[in-house]
């Protein structure tokens, strides 16, 4: 009976489906296919409006009604079913909810993330319902899902909507958010350059190692270094250029040009 009154109130469009089918490409059939969309545009503006107050405006919503209701429309046969209401409202509410699930989160959440927020969502409102605390293990067991998954979804509850950078922080110190946030090291960077140039310095005669230290470390003028060493200052300059030529073409795994001269000569 319920049913029976529910379906008391839509069109009647039954016949119109069947011209529609019938009838070939024109402007006729355009013009049916119209008048039938707005027969039950209002139902699409109903199912619209169970979905405000999610974060979309009511008139957003009532349009990707629409987009769901032109979609049933042009998949209905009226052959295969009775009555068009039931065939449309799953495939107008599948497409507001495709538009939550895709379009509405600040933050890209995997589909399988998405699923598991939804259990837990549903879990956290189940148990409190039953005055029971929805903990990590007591949501675990009541989903089935393992603590990681349940861990997941709960931190995906919160992925809906991003925070803005000038809001306050939780700590209530009259900071924004966006002043506690860390930024790139550059001493990252440093690191990896010394790893990537330990095999080649390493690699050096004692002389060079020397040279090098005294250049870069105590930034000794290569005058000086030569003094130090006893040698002329002309070596002390090849020994510096050649020593981190070698180190560079060590670290970037570019051979010396000067090898393969020297193998291809013999």
């Amino acid at each position: 009976m319920a049913t029976e009154d529910r379906r008391a109130g839509d069109p009647e469009t039954q016949e119109a489906f069947r011209r529609l089918i019938e009838l070939p490409e024109g402007a006729e059939r355009v013009q049916v296919r119209q008048e039938i969309i707005n027969a039950w545009l209002p139902m699409a503006h109903r199912l619209a409006s169970r979905y405000r107050d999610r974060g979309e405006t009511l008139e957003d919503l009532r349009q990707i009604a629409a987009v769901g209701l032109v979609s049933a429309v042009d998949r209905f046969d009226p052959d295969r079913s009775r009555s068009f209401a039931p065939f449309a409202v799953p495939t107008i509410t599948g497409e507001i909810r495709r538009h939550f699930r895709d379009r509405m989160w600040s933050v890209h959440v995997p589909r399988r993330v998405q699923n598991l927020r939804n259990v837990v969502r549903v879990a956290i409102a189940e148990l409190a319902a039953e005055g029971d605390p929805a903990s990590l293990a007591r949501l675990a067991e009541h989903t089935g899902l393992t603590e990681d998954e349940v861990r997941q979804g709960s931190e995906a509850l919160h992925g809906f909507n991003a925070l803005s950078l000038d809001a306050e922080t939780s700590a209530g110190t009259g900071g924004a958010l966006g002043e506690v946030l860390g930024a790139s090291d550059g001493a990252f960077d440093l690191v990896l350059d010394r790893v990537a140039a330990k095999p080649g310095l390493l690699g050096l005669a004692e002389p060079e190692k020397r040279a090098l230290y005294l250049r870069f470390f105590k930034g000794m003028t290569q005058s000086a270094i030569a003094a130090e060493l006893g040698v002329s200052q002309m070596h002390v300059s090849r020994l510096i250029a050649g020593s981190c030529r070698r180190i560079r073409e060590n670290a970037l795994g570019e051979p010396d040009p000067r090898q393969n001269t020297s193998t291809s000569a013999r």
